[in-house]
């Protein structure tokens, strides 16, 4: 899986501008890091928000990456909603847990049926002491790709 954050890096810029760095890689979780940095902070001196949950839809990304990559030449993974929770105001640099809630050959037998499948990715985002910051929770979708007109 040591592919998927040059996949990722090289496919989402904004990854490589902020700084996200992959700990852990697996097609049913990934741990992913965001740095503390000035000017990725809010008004009270933590990450922003959107920093946070950045960092979060991209271990999310990278779990539908890793468990399904052998699918991008027929289905497009696409994210159809998300929910986050604040819990507890983040400081410094953070750390997002990934967690593919479902089989990955449920989705692909869907798939494989020719329906359009859905799955969740639960997030979970750390400060540096660990204390849980944030939850998210991605639904992701693999659209299938139409097939390319004659020629």
């Amino acid at each position: 899986m040591g592919w998927v954050p040059d996949a990722m890096k090289a496919s989402v810029p904004w990854v490589r501008t902020v700084g996200i760095e992959f700990a852990e890689v697996g097609p049913t979780r990934v741990v992913a890091s965001l740095p503390d940095r000035e000017e990725l902070r809010n008004h009270v001196g933590g990450p922003h928000a959107a920093m946070i949950f950045g960092l979060a839809e991209t271990a999310s990304g990278a779990v539908g990456l890793a468990a399904f990559g052998a699918t991008m030449e027929r289905a497009t993974p696409l994210v159809v909603s998300s929910q986050i929770g604040y819990r507890k105001l983040a400081r410094g640099p953070l750390t997002a847990e990934a967690v593919l809630t479902r089989p990955a050959d449920e989705v692909l037998a869907e798939l494989d049926a020719g329906r359009r499948p859905e799955f969740t990715v639960d997030v979970t985002v750390r400060d540096a002491d660990g204390t849980e910051t944030t939850t998210v929770s991605v639904v992701w979708t693999l659209k299938p790709n139409r097939a390319a007109s004659g020629s």
